[in-house]
Formats: C-alpha cells, structure tokens, sequence
C-alpha cells in the first residue's frame, strides 16, 4: 500500500501543479493580447530584449532536454544523482525557471518575465519541499546523504565534473515526451512574435502599455 500512496499523491500534486500553471498562463496570455511593449519605441532596448531572451530560451529548452536524457522513465524508481542531477537537487525546475524567464523578455517588456519570476518564487519552493517529503519516503538515508551534497536549486557547477557516465539507458518513450516538452520554449517565442505582428497591423486592440 505504502508506494501505490506514494504514488498518488505524485499524481495528485502533478495534477495541481499542471492546472495551476495552465491557468496563469491563459492569465498571462490575455495580459499579452492586450497589450504592448513600451519599448517599441525604443529599437535598440527593443532587439536587445528580443536576443536576450532567445539566449535564455535556448538554454531553458537545452537543459529541461539535458535532464530528460538522466529522468526519463526513473522518477520512482532509481535516485538519479547523475547528470544535470549532480549539481543540484532540482535542475528540471531551475531550467524551466531560465526558459520561462526568457519567453517573458520574448514579450519585449520587462514586466512580464519579472511577473513569473515573482509567481516562480512564490509557488515553486512549495511544491520542491513537499516532492522532496516524497522523495525521502522513497529513498530514505541516500536522498539525505544526497541532500547534504547537493544544493537544492542553484546549481553547482563543481560537482558536475565526472558526473556524467559515458553509457547511460533512458526509456526512449518518455525522453521522446520529455524533448517534446521542452520545446514549447521556442514554439511560445514564435506565438508571441505572431501576436506582436497582430498588434502592429490593429488587428489586435491595445489596452495597455508594459514596460
């Protein structure tokens, strides 16, 4: 009984995680067609902001993939202390935090990748504390030695070095879902470029500015 519960209450917090991400994104996204950037008066800030958030983007899509080749089919199973893994407790979380951040500079505005970064800081270390309950009602002794070793979200680049075997086997059906899903990054990029073009030609009403 004891795993089968484990398991629930996995499925239960995805569950919750999954509705509350989708409901401050369809938020955020009524917030985007509403709006502009302040900075399209200003070309250069404009472009630069754009760049940045292409470099963010990519190195948010590259990591979530990066973890997903060590996770993949393992989250129950196997302690994976491999890997992106190595480094620090949570990489899956601080990559998706880089590429979340850099789809909001992809708005052009500064306002939007500071609003999910203040939504990332105030939900997500709620939802790490209580993955890691579970993670030690799994692993016990070695997800606490590992815990002592590995910082929890920052990740230390040290620890990374022979971390990484040369040989590793990954459930091919869930690293192809994983890749898939680390691609939203750029197709959202993409998305918010078509909006923006809806806003230049009026097809898209303009309610308020954003900096």
């Amino acid at each position: 009984m004891f795993v089968p519960m484990i398991r629930k209450s996995r499925d239960y917090n995805e569950r919750n995680r999954t509705r509350f991400t989708w409901l401050f994104c369809i938020v955020l996204g009524v917030l985007i067609l509403l709006s502009e950037s302040i900075w399209e008066r200003q070309p250069v800030i404009e472009e630069l902001l754009f760049l940045v958030a292409c470099v963010f983007a990519g190195i948010g899509a590259m990591g979530r993939a990066w973890c997903a080749v060590f996770i993949s089919g393992r989250k129950d199973g196997v302690l994976v202390d491999k890997g992106p893994y190595a480094m620090c407790r949570n990489p899956l979380y601080f990559f998706s935090c880089i590429g979340a951040f850099g789809v909001g500079l992809a708005t052009e505005t500064v306002t939007i990748p500071l609003l999910i970064l203040l939504v990332f800081t105030l939900y997500y270390p709620g939802i790490i504390l209580a993955e890691e309950r579970r993670l030690v009602s799994l692993f016990g002794d070695a997800f606490d030695e590992y815990r002592k070793k590995v910082p929890c979200f920052l990740p230390n680049l040290s620890l990374l070095k022979g971390a990484e075997p040369s040989d590793y086997q990954v459930s091919t059906r869930s690293l192809r879902h994983s890749l898939f899903d680390a691609l939203w990054f750029i197709w959202i990029m993409g998305i918010l470029e078509v909006i923006a073009a809806l806003h230049d030609v009026g097809c898209l009403p303009t309610l308020l500015y954003l900096y």
